[in-house]
């Protein structure tokens, strides 16, 4: 019989989180159920993805872990996973969820909650200047004096952007905006898709005490739509511009933004010592572009552009009480990402003295994760394939774990979407086979199921190397839709501010929400947050 797990309160939650000590509170569910109701510190780790996850996101295997579910009986299989990865320090919610409702914790909706959050403080703190979607378009048709710089990943800016807008991700702001406005009489729009970015990026701009006059977008895109105004969609317009002299003002004037914000400074001396303290994690994160990240960085650090990072810090630092060490080369996205962590509570430090021969490392290495247990039988696309050609269709069931959303996009004809952590539920759902053929994308999630799968049904199972993309390379057959779903759709939530076909409905209550959250951050008291 398994030994009985420990428990931790929500009071002993709520008071390392005081203390500013580090703690790891995650939440095993599926993004979408997280996103219905959570604490305010809680990081997603989807129960099926652990093994993938862990290692990356709380290096320090002594990490102080609480774990939680709503009832779902996830959390104590995800307990006892972190276990036999080398976790010692791991607990359960007492009571989950509901336990954490009925001790009074303040519950949240969304995701990336801490940062939207602290948005809405900046804004209602600075009274950060903005202009609503009616008074812009009107700027744009006027053809006024005026740039509009979209703060989203480009991915999200191709979607749906604002009639002549430019794509400049947030912590590139700062660097690029001068080059782009150099008349300082020109006006700068800074936009995003609801208000989070959009609020932060315009105050970058003011806090580094650009001439040109700054505002944001009042409600980005989402505001656009509700002001029932046209979008563009797959737009190209990348600002990447920047001058010796635009970028030497930036540098300076990013420093004095992080001096301000109390960020630390670190010398490369200084990471061997971090990383040699027992009982600290420390977040080593590159913020520069992905490109720019893979043409040469220093060992050790891990890519987070540094407006992502900002927008999604449960993310990319899920132990709250870290420290985070950033760098770039250019003295501007680091120091200007790091003014907002600071003041988002967190322990940060910003990596001077390197030099040039440093950044040396290439690509993008792959994330560290445990080898699966038991044996894997590989199977290829062709003899997978041949498979279900010559073979009756009970004879083979193909089990798809890859993202519900890449499964609707594309599938192997036959396969089945489910979640690893559903396995059981789904095989209800399936006729029995006489052999099972596991895939994801890649087959990297999927390997991690063959002992369970192998315990579950007693039949033969094999692994498809290289995932679907190797069918997809193969030139083989597709499948597309729902066609076979095993497991509900609930991997992903649907942001109500990304995609074309959001409801109005939608729109105006995720904007609602987003205004109450001062409010909701006032009844927590936990969050540490200080804006200069």
């Amino acid at each position: 019989m398994s030994t009985p797990l420990p428990l931790k309160t929500f009071h002993d939650v709520r008071q390392a989180l005081l203390a500013r000590q580090e703690i790891a509170l995650i939440d095993v569910r599926e993004e979408d159920p997280f996103a219905q109701a959570h604490p305010l510190f809680a990081a997603n780790f989807a129960a099926g993805r652990i093994e993938l996850d862990a290692w990356s996101r709380i290096p320090r295997r002594d990490t102080a872990i609480v774990v939680l579910d709503d009832g779902e009986g996830l959390a104590e299989p995800a307990a006892r996973t972190l276990h036999k990865l080398g976790y010692t320090d791991v607990a359960l919610l007492d009571g989950g969820l509901q336990g954490w409702r009925d001790a009074g914790g303040e519950i949240f909706k969304d995701v990336n909650v801490p940062s939207k959050a602290f948005g809405e403080l900046v804004e209602a703190q600075r009274h950060t200047p903005s202009l609503s979607a009616e008074e812009v378009k009107a700027l744009i048709d006027q053809q006024a004096d005026v740039v509009v710089l979209d703060a989203r990943r480009f991915d999200e800016y191709q979607t749906m952007s604002i009639p002549t807008g430019i794509s400049v991700p947030g912590a590139e702001l700062v660097l690029r905006a001068q080059a782009l406005a150099p008349n300082p009489a020109t006006r700068i729009i800074v936009n995003c898709a609801g208000r989070t970015r959009s609020i932060i990026g315009t105050q970058s701009l003011v806090n580094a005490g650009i001439p040109n006059p700054v505002s944001a977008l009042r409600n980005g895109t989402i505001g656009w739509k509700l002001a029932g105004q046209v979008l563009d969609h797959g737009a190209e317009r990348q600002g990447r511009a920047i001058t010796e002299q635009t970028s030497a003002d930036a540098a300076s004037q990013a420093r004095a933004v992080a001096d301000r914000s109390g960020v630390q400074r670190a010398q490369p001396a200084d990471l061997l010592s971090f990383q040699a303290e027992a009982g600290r994690t420390t977040y080593r994160f590159d913020v520069r572009t992905s490109e720019e990240f893979a043409a040469g960085h220093l060992p050790g650090f891990s890519n987070a552009p540094g407006g992502q990072l900002v927008q999604e810090t449960d993310v990319s630092a899920p132990v709250r009480g870290a420290r985070i060490v950033l760098a770039d080369t250019d003295g501007v996205r680091a120091n200007m990402s790091a003014s907002w962590l600071a003041q988002m509570g967190w322990d940060v430090w910003v990596l001077d003295g390197s030099q040039v021969a440093d950044w040396r490392e290439t690509g993008h290495p792959p994330a560290p994760v445990p080898e699966p247990e038991g044996h894997a039988e590989w199977i290829s696309p062709a003899q997978l394939a041949a498979w279900l050609q010559a073979e009756p269709a009970d004879h083979i069931a193909v089990l798809d774990m890859t993202t519900s959303v890449n499964y609707v996009k594309r599938h192997i004809p036959g396969a089945w979407y489910l979640s690893r952590a559903g396995l059981a539920q789904a095989l209800a759902l399936i006729p029995k086979a006489k052999r099972y053929v596991l895939t994801c994308g890649s087959s990297l999630l999927a390997r991690y199921a063959v002992v369970e799968l192998e315990r579950l049904t007693g039949a033969e199972v094999f692994v498809l190397k290289g995932g679907t993309i190797a069918w997809i390379a193969a030139g083989l057959p597709l499948e597309h839709g729902e066609t076979r779903l095993a497991s509900p759709r609930t991997d992903r939530y649907r942001r109500p501010y990304e995609g074309t076909d959001s409801p109005r409905e939608a729109m105006q209550g995720y904007l609602d929400w987003e205004f109450g959250l001062v409010e909701q951050l006032g009844r927590d008291g936990t969050h540490g947050f200080r804006v200069i």
